[in-house]
């Protein structure tokens, strides 16, 4: 572990401590509870203390300085491999981790479901961590043989400089659809923002692009090696495409090469994530045998697509959160069930309200029938979550039902046969999030718990 902390919670008996000033604090506040911690150092912009003082203009520049010095060299030894876009990014990097793993080359990842070194490491506040936390995870990665480490890069913590120091051996765009405005503003600052992932390949990096998105130009920079995938022409270009209950298979063509793939991944969306992880697996030298091997063998991560079949129905739990994202959830279900379609689903507080309206305009227009439910209000009243949620809204088949465990029961009891119930917006999380507190929440869990409880 870098001997240099930034949280003072962490901080033990001769450890560094650093002052950097953040969006929601300022390290400067924590220095004497680090002192009483052990700090023996302290790096500050200002201020006496009563151990080693080191004072400079900017503690963030020190930090990134000191550890590309110490550290960079290290790092440079793996593949980092980085997957930006407001959707996919975290199943494109599964999957990438989980087919390195299995091919016998060993993988890290990082990104929403946590740290993982072929395994679960531990939790993360953030899809992409702070530098000092990065840092700290590619030397973690680095002491246990990793050849790659797969991260998820978010706009936000390209904008916050998480990555600054970092170079990438391969970047990948996914798409670009409405998120984050309440932070980025327009559709255009939140694709400059990604964009500069794509600034901070090696020079012998690849940029791997989805070429069917609308926003692809932003990504496909002329100073970069671009590589295209989807189902326009492209350099790996999908030909055909056919869903079933446990499968999906799909055809693509690379340098007129026809490969064949089968997968236990669902949906067209899916296609998109994996064909990406297949560009990536090319690139490192994966021969078409051991890459179809490993499509039938990959799964995604947990909350993903998890389907718990209950009698001749299935619920469905996915981490879907934005208007496309349900979108394509809801339409991939229809593909599959000549059934009725159940949406349980809500809005996190204190985020872009804009999505709110269109996101219930699809799902209403979509589903049966839907259960708007909280799912992390933080600060802000849920009374005004489901105002924003139901404005302009003239369908009728919903109903507010505050209470998520009995948004979720209550459409289970509304199943007969061959429906599907999909429960959105949380996915693999565990906790519900209300003003300061974590509260233990966790769908798979509810739905699991209910089932047994009526014996199914």
């Amino acid at each position: 572990m870098i001997p240099i902390k930034a949280d003072n919670r962490l901080v033990k008996k001769g450890d560094t401590f650093i002052a950097l000033r953040g969006v929601n604090g300022d390290g400067h506040d924590y220095i004497e509870k680090a002192i009483a911690n052990g700090a023996s150092k302290i790096i500050a912009e200002e201020g006496s203390y009563d151990v080693e003082t080191i004072i400079v203009p900017n503690t963030r520049e020190y930090l990134k300085n000191y550890l590309v010095e110490n550290y960079s060299y290290l790092i440079k030894e793996m593949k980092i491999i980085g997957v930006t876009g407001t959707n996919g990014k975290t199943t494109t990097a599964y999957l990438i981790h989980n087919a390195l793993n299995m091919l016998g080359i060993k993988c890290g990842y990082i990104g929403t479901v946590g740290f993982f070194i072929k395994n679960k490491i531990r939790p993360l506040n953030n899809t992409t961590p702070d530098l000092l936390d990065l840092y700290n995870m590619f030397l973690e990665c680095y002491d246990n043989g990793c050849k790659c480490i797969a991260i998820e890069v978010s706009s936000q913590g390209i904008a916050n400089k998480r990555v600054e120091t970092l170079k990438f051996d391969y970047a990948i765009f996914t798409n670009l659809t409405q998120d984050h405005l309440d932070y980025h503003i327009t559709m255009e600052n939140y694709a400059l923002a990604k964009q500069i992932l794509f600034k901070r390949l090696k020079k012998d990096g690849k940029a791997i692009i989805n070429n069917d998105d609308e926003y692809k130009n932003y990504f496909l920079l002329k100073t970069n090696n671009n590589i295209t995938y989807g189902f326009s022409e492209s350099d790996y270009m999908i030909t055909n495409y056919r869903l079933s209950n446990l499968k999906t298979t799909f055809t693509y063509q690379n340098n007129k090469k026809t490969n064949n793939i089968l997968t236990h991944l669902i949906g067209k969306y899916n296609i998109y994530n994996l064909l990406a992880a297949i560009v990536v697996l090319k690139e490192l030298n994966i021969s078409d045998y051991d890459i179809a091997k490993v499509c039938s063998q990959v799964a995604p991560p947990n909350g993903r697509m998890t389907t718990i079949n209950y009698r001749t129905n299935s619920i469905v739990i996915d981490y879907a959160h934005t208007p496309d994202a349900i979108e394509k959830i809801i339409d991939t279900m229809r593909e599959l069930t000549n059934g009725r379609i159940f949406v349980v689903f809500g809005c996190t507080g204190d985020r872009d309200r804009s999505k709110r309206s269109i996101m219930t305009k699809i799902v209403t227009d979509k589903a049966k029938f839907a259960f708007l439910t909280n799912d992390d209000p933080h600060y802000e009243n849920p009374k005004q979550i489901f105002e924003d949620m139901t404005l302009g809204i003239t369908n009728t088949n919903y109903t507010i039902m505050a209470d998520r465990k009995k948004a979720i029961i209550t459409a289970i009891g509304m199943l007969k046969s061959n429906d599907i119930l999909l429960i959105l917006g949380k996915g693999h999380e565990e906790f519900m999030i209300i003003k300061d507190q974590k509260i233990p929440f966790n769908d798979e869990n509810v739905v699991k718990k209910y089932l047994e409880e009526i014996k199914i």
